[in-house]
């Protein structure tokens, strides 16, 4: 199993709020996606087997400067999807906002996995449209019995195939925030937060424990990963 990766430089234009910069990504994203008619990954329900993580380095500030370069990284499990980006990011040239100039590609085979970081907060959505968080629920079985059976659920719908599971992939789960976080974005022209949080994670070392962990490096943990949501970055022996 691999997943693919494109390290991208981007040149901005204009400057760019730390808040709306997650939208703002998602959107040139799916734009260059339509561009090889790859859009319907997008657009349709279900997983899109892709995460991307935010720009790189973060301004004290909380605001991308116009004139800098900035890096920020997609994964995905889909190599076709991968490959479509790496050229069509390029080409989205009459952005307002930014300018992607480099994108590089990486193949990266399964790893055994000793540890998850979230960079960008873990989505998982409870009861009455409201999202996990130690103020909204405090139910840590629930957390991660979820943040399992959303990865496996990405595995059998990618593969095709079920997994021999016989406990749960985590092992270890600690919350690294002391507030929830949140991702903006604008819907009909209304404010929506996704709220979350940045998690260790330690995995379990049984085969499919680590598939599932490796899912997570993929294309993402938990919900939201097409707007930037559970980036995750892992340790471990390669």
């Amino acid at each position: 199993m691999n997943y693919f990766e494109l390290k991208c430089k981007a040149f901005v234009k204009k400057d760019i709020a730390f808040q709306a910069s997650f939208e703002l990504l998602s959107k040139y994203i799916s734009f260059s996606m339509y561009q090889e008619g790859e859009g319907e990954v997008h657009q349709k329900e279900g997983f899109k087997y892709y995460v991307f993580g935010g720009f790189v380095p973060i301004e004290k500030e909380k605001v991308y400067q116009q004139g800098n370069l900035y890096s920020f990284t997609i994964r995905s499990l889909d190599e076709t999807l991968i490959d479509t980006l790496k050229t069509t990011l390029r080409q989205n040239i009459n952005h307002e906002f930014l300018q992607v100039v480099e994108s590089h590609k990486k193949t990266i085979p399964q790893f055994f996995i000793t540890e998850l970081y979230s960079a960008t907060p873990v989505v998982v959505s409870v009861a009455n449209g409201k999202y996990w968080t130690m103020q909204e629920s405090g139910d840590i079985m629930q957390l991660q019995r979820q943040l399992h059976e959303n990865a496996e659920k990405k595995y059998q719908s990618f593969f095709g195939e079920s997994l021999h599971v016989n406990q749960n992939f985590i092992q270890l789960i600690e919350i690294k925030n002391k507030v929830p976080q949140n991702i903006l974005i604008t819907k009909e022209g209304k404010s929506i937060r996704f709220f979350g949080n940045k998690f260790r994670i330690v995995p379990n070392e049984d085969e499919a424990s680590q598939k599932l962990a490796f899912v997570a490096l993929a294309c993402g943990l938990g919900e939201k990963n097409s707007y930037g949501a559970g980036f995750m970055l892992g340790r471990g022996i390669r």
